[in-house]
């Protein structure tokens, strides 16, 4: 049977928003893995490092670069270790959903300005800006609704600083 931390009782289960920032940490390692296999990624010949002429295109759709890649894969470790704990796991799919929207913002400027302007580094086309619409707002609800003893007294957990 397993025990908590320090030895003592059984733990008990996972707090929902432990197990739904896993998830998504979990879903954004996968797609940064993806995001370098032939076949999944189409045009994967014309993948670049970084910026709008990257011609690679995960699942046919949405285009990607090499530094994409590697940032799904860094976003899905820094989730992976902020859902260790309660307060982890909140700021991850709180301040994740954030920065999702941000971006989706940055890549909506992006398209009245030119889709193959200069400041479009990650790429982003149209499908990664509804799909960072998407992302944002579903991280954010995640990280408010699915928080373990809000407005119950509790505390909710020690911060994400300290073990």
């Amino acid at each position: 049977m397993a025990r908590d931390r320090h030895g003592g009782a059984p733990a008990g289960p996972k707090p929902a928003v432990q197990g739904a920032a896993v998830l998504v940490a979990a879903v954004f390692l996968l797609v940064g893995v993806l995001g370098f296999v032939p076949g999944v990624t189409a045009g994967y010949d014309d993948m670049t490092f970084a910026g709008h002429t990257s011609g690679a295109k995960l699942f046919g759709l949405f285009q990607v670069s090499i530094l994409h890649n590697l940032l799904h894969l860094l976003f899905g470790l820094v989730g992976l270790v902020l859902a260790r704990n309660v307060a982890g796991s909140r700021l991850f799919l709180g301040g994740g959903g954030a920065i999702y929207l941000v971006l989706w913002l940055y890549g909506f400027a992006i398209d009245f300005s030119a889709e193959h302007s200069v400041v479009n580094f990650i790429p982003l086309n149209g499908p990664d800006n509804w799909l960072h619409l998407g992302l944002g707002f579903g991280m954010l609800a995640m990280g408010l609704l699915l928080s373990h003893g809000v407005g119950t007294g509790e505390p909710l957990d020690s911060p994400p600083d300290r073990p």
